[in-house]
């Protein structure tokens, strides 16, 4: 059964209202991006928690709203209805097109392939044939959970977990995601490895990915935690904390990731930009000397080590 999308252009103090009145209205789904994308004037936004409230990164100056409605709809109609109820004078202009019955899976299928993240490390979507069968390969089955493996961020955790860890060590990872850097650890030869991350869906993907890479469930566990209130570690100091999350949690994790990596242990720091590096070294400096230990595309990875 084909479908019909409705595009249009809108403002910042509209867009997100107006999505929500054509979901009223009878939209399966709408999407809002960047009006601006791939124009110079592009603008990224990484919309972390506790950003002040009206700063950048919550939405765009001008975005692209796209909303797909069955078939039969009449559009002139939806949209005569939404702009009244947003008391806007005029329905904003946009353009209809048809969008055909397709095979949603393969096509969702066909954006993840294998990634090689170094010589011996690979990434294999669970459709796909390992590449190369000899080398460390994490098969992974990305759903809604962060860390497919494709970000420049969880690329920088895993070349330094391949490069640093030498075998029995003790790995939390904190925000674990689709579980793929604490899966990774494990099979870089860890000696046992902690996943926690406050999203239950997280936690049932990491289960779930360290089902399909077979790991030892005495040795990898994955579990629900509330930073604020308890150990991330479950009491215990381990060697290496990796956690690639965003800078704002990075900032106020800092005392509790210190409390659960012990004495000359390593921590590795990601999702991070840039412009945000020195804030996140000055928030570890009370118990780690940190230094940037890669860099990817405007990220960079912080790794240090705790001095006492």
């Amino acid at each position: 059964m084909p479908w019909v999308a409705l595009t249009l252009k809108i403002d910042a103090a509209h867009a997100e209202i107006l999505s929500d009145a054509l979901l009223a209205l009878g939209a399966l789904s709408t999407d809002l991006r960047d009006a601006a994308a791939g124009t110079e004037h592009e603008q990224p936004l990484f919309d972390e928690p506790c950003a002040p409230e009206g700063s950048a990164g919550s939405i765009w100056p001008v975005s692209e709203l796209t909303a797909l409605f069955p078939a039969d709809t009449d559009i002139a109609s939806v949209m005569c209805t939404a702009t009244q109820a947003l008391g806007l004078p005029n329905p904003p202009p946009c353009h209809v097109t048809t969008v055909e019955e397709q095979d949603w899976v393969r096509t969702t299928q066909s954006q993840f392939d294998p990634i090689r993240i170094s010589s011996r490390l690979w990434i294999v979507p669970t459709w796909h044939r390992a590449p190369d069968p000899a080398a460390v390969n994490l098969v992974l089955d990305p759903g809604i959970a962060f860390g497919t493996g494709s970000h420049p961020t969880t690329q920088l955790c895993l070349a330094w977990l391949d490069e640093n860890l030498h075998g029995e060590e003790d790995v939390l990872d904190y925000g674990c995601g689709s579980g793929i850097l604490g899966i990774a650890a494990w099979k870089l030869g860890a000696r046992r490895v902690i996943g926690v991350d406050i999203d239950a869906q997280a936690i049932a993907a990491s289960r779930s990915n360290a089902a399909l890479n077979r790991c030892d469930a005495a040795r990898v566990t994955f579990q629900a935690a509330h930073a604020e209130t308890s150990n991330p570690a479950h009491g215990t100091q381990v060697d290496v904390v990796v956690a690639n999350i965003l800078a704002n949690p990075l900032v106020m994790l800092a005392p509790i990731l210190a409390q659960a990596t012990r004495p000359q242990g390593r921590i590795v720091l990601s999702g991070i930009l840039d412009t945000q590096a020195q804030e996140i070294e000055h928030a570890y400096r009370p118990w780690f000397r940190m230094s940037p230990s890669g860099r990817c595309e405007g990220w960079v990875l912080l790794a240090g080590i705790k001095e006492y």
